[in-house]
């Protein structure tokens, strides 16, 4: 969430299908008594394959398409004709708000200068630190394409543009820009605030809290909880920050459709710069049936679920539905040059086999036994960690080989096969024991920390699926940092915020936590009462509140899977319509 701060920028190519035996354990820990890192001491083997490498990459039918570039063809062509006159000054810019039609609180101004000038801007705000400021990338230049965000709805607003020469001497140019009303699924999310401590949120110069809903549009507010950006295009589970300061959402074309297949890069503006396009082509033997029951429970067929993270490569993992009677225990990587599916790790061949062959099959027909939620990618030993809702589970897997590093589950050591026994983590006195888990993420990601020594941050629903803990289940919700040492195989929880709200804020499914830069953590209650509400909060390192917002009646479905605070936009953002 890069987390932006997303939690992430979030290869070698080889297929899971291929390994008969899975051959190093843990990383940096040769010289340990724990050490598995020769071949001999993997003893884990693969599953039989349900489907193949290859049946998993035609169902999924990944390709690069234009659809959304082409239509804005004739966008992009206008504002390059406006960057090249110089007719537009800063007296007398060219100014368009909404320039994609897909993101009506942005706008863009274009305007050239006779001497070269770095160039910023300012939305003033109506209330104390409400406004947003941003410099634009690319220096000391004389022409200026301003990408503006962080507009108010259905208000007249005030924006200022100010340009700096190299002599320090300044000019400054106000707007004024008519924006048009929310829409209805964002204006009937009825927002209300309180225990709001603006000097100690996490709010800098530009930064605004996402509603990553789970359905509808997605938007995002200031510390007053007033939108300032939306999206048109529906999307559902997926934002995250990209290379370029760009952002991956999860959407559709068509808005009725319950399907959402259409993966795009795009920025804040809606200018839309790559889109994935993803099939669902069950060819499994029980197809009919499944589709069958799939249409009688109204389901979605949505390849991608819950997550996906950017690779060191810039290609994409996510986790996705494999096409089999299986569901959402499947990751595939994705090229970011070709669309093409370049590796497949399919979860049914690393687990024991009986997690499963003994799961029950849910209304759409399908074993959702692992339910994966979440995948960050480890920078220090180019490994992955997973959390899996169903199993009460947290995984770490070296992403090379697929081998298991580290296991974390309420699940008795005793229970599990032998050969899986050595990779279990061994909880300190007082460790939390997650249930249906969501949204891990590595702190400190490339940073000080060593992969034999990591933290993370999680948000625990606190409901026991399989093995959580059944003593506390159902009775709060809450953030925990954990802590890991690998070297030790042990496990400790080092801090959490969510207990002393009880049931109230309990939420059986969905939900997110992120660090704040100055440590603070932003809570996503997201189905707090049954769905009824979603409740963010921002608390201190001591468990202060300094931001509490509550979203009700946010139409069907229309949760906040996540919530995330983020730069409006970041420092490596930079619009250009001239190529």
């Amino acid at each position: 969430m890069a987390h932006l701060q997303f939690k992430h920028p979030r290869m070698v190519t080889l297929a899971v299908a291929s390994l008969a035996i899975l051959t190093v354990g843990l990383a940096g820990c040769s010289t340990t008594k724990n050490s598995t890192s020769s071949a001999a001491s993997y003893k884990i083997k693969n599953n039989k394959a349900v489907l193949t490498t290859a049946q998993i990459k035609k169902n999924l039918d990944t390709k690069i398409i234009t659809t959304r570039q082409d239509s804005q063809k004739s966008l992009t062509a206008t504002y390059k004709a406006a960057a090249q006159n110089s007719k537009y000054t800063l007296d007398s810019p060219y100014v368009k708000v909404n320039p994609y039609e897909t993101s009506p609180l942005s706008a863009l101004v274009t305007f050239t200068t006779s001497d070269a000038e770095k160039v910023s801007y300012t939305v003033v705000g109506k209330t104390d630190k409400t406004s947003i400021t941003n410099t634009v990338k690319g220096g000391y230049t004389k022409t200026h394409q301003v990408p503006v965000v962080g507009l108010y709805a259905d208000y007249n607003n005030t924006v200022k543009i100010t340009a700096t020469n190299k002599d320090g001497k300044t000019k400054t140019k106000t707007l004024k820009m008519q924006t048009s009303a929310l829409p209805k699924y964002i204006k009937d999310a009825t927002l209300t605030t309180k225990n709001v401590d603006k000097s100690k949120m996490e709010i800098g110069k530009n930064k605004l809290t996402i509603m990553n809903r789970t359905t509808k549009q997605p938007f995002a507010i200031d510390a007053d909880a007033a939108v300032r950006w939306y999206s048109t295009d529906y999307s559902q589970h997926t934002i995250e920050q990209w290379t370029g300061g760009h952002i991956m959402m999860l959407s559709k074309k068509d808005v009725d459709s319950d399907v959402y297949n259409d993966l795009i890069e795009t920025d804040y503006l809606g200018r839309v710069y790559k889109e994935y396009s993803f099939a669902n082509n069950t060819s499994s033997s029980d197809s009919a049936s499944v589709s069958k029951a799939a249409a009688k429970a109204n389901t979605e067929t949505t390849v991608i679920h819950h997550d996906l993270v950017e690779l060191p490569n810039h290609n994409f993992l996510a986790t996705v539905s494999d096409g089999s009677k299986y569901k959402e225990d499947t990751m595939i990587e994705v090229s970011h040059k070709t669309g093409k599916i370049v590796k497949v790790i399919d979860m049914k061949k690393l687990m024991p086999k009986a997690m499963y062959t003994k799961f029950a099959k849910g209304a759409d027909g399908k074993v959702d036994w692992l339910h994966q939620n979440a995948v960050d990618y480890d920078k220090n030993d180019k490994s992955i960690v997973i959390s899996s809702r169903n199993q009460d589970l947290i995984m770490k897997m070296d992403y090379k080989t697929s081998h298991i590093k580290w296991i974390y589950s309420g699940k008795k050591k005793s229970t599990w096969p032998k050969a899986y026994q050595k990779y279990l983590l061994t909880p300190k006195k007082g460790t939390i024991i997650t249930g249906g888990q969501h949204g891990i993420y590595l702190l400190n990601n490339g940073g000080k920390n060593t992969a034999n020594s990591e933290d993370f941050l999680l948000y625990d629903n606190n409901i026991s699926v399989t093995n959580g803990n059944k003593q506390t289940s159902g009775k709060y919700s809450q953030a925990v940092q954990y802590h890991v040492d690998a070297k030790n195989m042990t496990i400790k929880s080092t801090w959490s915020w969510g207990k002393s709200l009880g049931k109230a804020n309990f939420t059986y499914v969905i939900g997110y936590a992120e660090r704040q830069a100055n440590g603070n953590t932003l809570i996503d209650f997201g189905f707090k009462n049954n769905g009824a509400a979603s409740n963010v909060i921002e608390v201190t390192k001591d468990g202060k509140q300094v931001f509490n917002v509550t979203m009700k009646s946010a139409a069907a479905k229309a949760y906040a899977y996540r919530a995330y605070r983020v730069p409006f936009y970041s420092s490596s953002y930079q619009f250009d319509a001239t190529r």
